[in-house]
């Protein structure tokens, strides 16, 4: 089996945080180089070691810290890789700053290696999502969405996605306007208009994700009267906050626990009365506190789902 090498590169202040987001995305299989941990190692007095080799220690000490993750060049590898991406996006809405390179051990083209897993994916009872590549020639009545995998989170295959498509083809009505924060390749809020929501608002802090959001976007037939798609933080920036604070009837966001937490406020001010907020990406664990905080907002919980160690959680605003 042929194998991707991935390196992600970090530095000793954040090589803590890097490790916990690929953990808390289910990638428990990496190798930790961190060079500030062997200068401490090897500067203590009581090291257990008689002897190491200079040039190792020397190679071992220098250059930033790094998370190494071997894929698999089969499905598991491309759902891993899914995961990992998963895991990067919210380092950056985090602000966490990193820089990744990737090579195949034996040399091979890995960018149509990868087309061969990400085949046409059902998801819920009406969303079928698709690569560029691939044909669905019946699609059975589901509503088609065409999504390439880009450098950005969001393919259907990530259980967070997933959870939170399912919900919003289950809420959705003809004409809803809505809403998608952390919005990542837009396939929330293209799959929302493609199931008959009047119009969209996304916003992400990437500029690669609002890119890549505006082209699937376009992919779909939906343009711009449709959807209104903004780089930057709506929380921070005072000009997006205002030029996207709107009423919505569905307010959706698939993101990490801590971020949710740091919206709270903005999905209160951003959903009307009697409207919907969706939010998937809760790690168990922090299921009862993301809930506590938005009931605190003025929201009423009135649906919660599972999958794996992920959740997703349905409000009204009352």
């Amino acid at each position: 089996m042929d194998w991707l090498e991935l390196r992600i590169h970090t530095d000793h202040e954040n090589i803590e945080n890097l490790t916990a987001a690929l953990i808390s995305a289910g990638i428990t299989g990496l190798v930790i180089n961190d060079p500030e941990d062997v200068r401490e190692f090897a500067a203590e007095k009581n090291t257990s070691w008689d002897y190491i080799d200079d040039e190792l220690l020397k190679s071992a000490t220098s250059g930033d810290a790094y998370v190494t993750v071997y894929l698999s060049g089969d499905a598991n590898g491309a759902q891993m890789k899914e995961s990992i991406q998963y895991a990067l996006d919210r380092l950056t809405s985090l602000g966490i700053a990193y820089r990744t390179e990737s090579g195949s051990i034996r040399e091979e083209d890995w960018a149509n290696e990868w087309k061969k897993f990400f085949k046409p994916q059902p998801i819920g009872e009406r969303l079928i999502i698709k690569p560029s590549w691939e044909e669905v020639p019946d699609p059975k009545g589901r509503v088609i969405v065409e999504l390439d995998p880009e450098n950005s989170f969001g393919t259907g295959r990530h259980h967070t996605t997933q959870l939170c498509l399912e919900m919003i083809e289950k809420y959705v009505r003809d004409g809803d306007s809505i809403i998608d924060l952390g919005c990542g390749s837009g396939i929330i809020f293209i799959s929302a208009l493609l199931l008959g929501a009047g119009r969209a608002v996304g916003v992400d802090i990437s500029p690669d994700a609002a890119k890549i959001s505006r082209k699937n976007a376009g992919n779909n037939g939906i343009d711009d009267s449709r959807a209104e798609v903004y780089c930057g933080d709506a929380v921070a920036d005072p000009e997006l906050h205002k030029t996207v604070c709107r009423k919505y009837d569905i307010v959706a966001a698939n993101i990490v626990a801590d971020v949710l937490l740091n919206m709270k406020e903005l999905f209160a001010e951003t959903a009307r009365q009697g409207g919907t907020l969706i939010l998937s990406g809760i790690i168990d664990g922090r299921v009862d506190e993301v809930v506590g905080e938005i009931k605190r907002q003025g929201f009423e919980l009135i649906e919660q789902k599972h999958r794996d160690i992920w959740n997703a959680a349905v409000f009204r605003k009352i």
